[in-house]
């Protein structure tokens, strides 16, 4: 895997380049707490949604979509959101929230999986797992729900496999940093929601 993902380096796109780099831009932003984490999303979005439809990962590319459409909703709720129309601030969910979360994601993702099985789509399933997933949790990001980044480390540990094995790794790359970016994360919100 590791051979296949160093060998694979010479062959991105401009596209995926530049989906990187403001997908790098949104995720530091986000740790910041910066509502300009929002721009780069949406950017980023829409170079994503090309780039994995010529992959063949479709509801990766749909998923881009909604992407750009959270990057609208997470912009406004970060900047006017909240009882005081100041911008939400870190929670947490309950074992309830996280148990119809987690439901919700399985029986969707099963759902479409089974349904793109009948396509041509790569991964079908492990591609609709982290479609499902990652639009319950983008919704977190934008509500600024702490555990976000719990979901994410699954998500993007995922993504990681089904990038290289499409042949896009320098996305699988941004992914691999993702992860540890993701820790650091949790630990700043986590630190800033004690604080408030």
């Amino acid at each position: 895997m590791l051979v296949d993902l160093l060998a694979g380096l010479r062959d991105f796109t401009a596209a995926e380049a530049a989906g990187v780099v403001l997908a790098l831009a949104y995720l530091v932003l986000a740790i910041r707490q910066s509502s300009l984490c929002w721009y780069a999303a949406f950017a980023s979005s829409l170079i994503y949604m090309a780039v994995f439809f010529g992959a063949n990962l479709y509801m990766e590319s749909a998923l881009q979509v909604f992407y750009a459409a959270m990057a609208v909703y997470g912009y406004i709720q970060w900047k006017y959101g909240g009882a005081e129309h100041t911008g939400v601030k870190i929670t947490t969910w309950s074992l309830r929230q996280h148990a119809l979360a987690l439901g919700v994601i399985a029986i969707s993702s099963g759902s479409l999986g089974w349904l793109m099985s009948r396509t041509d789509a790569a991964f079908p399933f492990a591609d609709s797992f982290t479609t499902v997933a990652a639009i319950v949790t983008t919704f977190m990001v934008a509500r600024k729900v702490l555990e976000n980044w719990l979901y994410w480390f699954v998500i993007d540990g995922i993504s990681v496999f089904i990038y290289i094995a499409r042949g896009l790794q320098l996305t699988a790359v941004l992914f691999l940093v993702y992860l540890v970016l993701i820790v650091v994360g949790f630990r700043r919100w986590w630190l800033d929601w004690r604080a408030q």
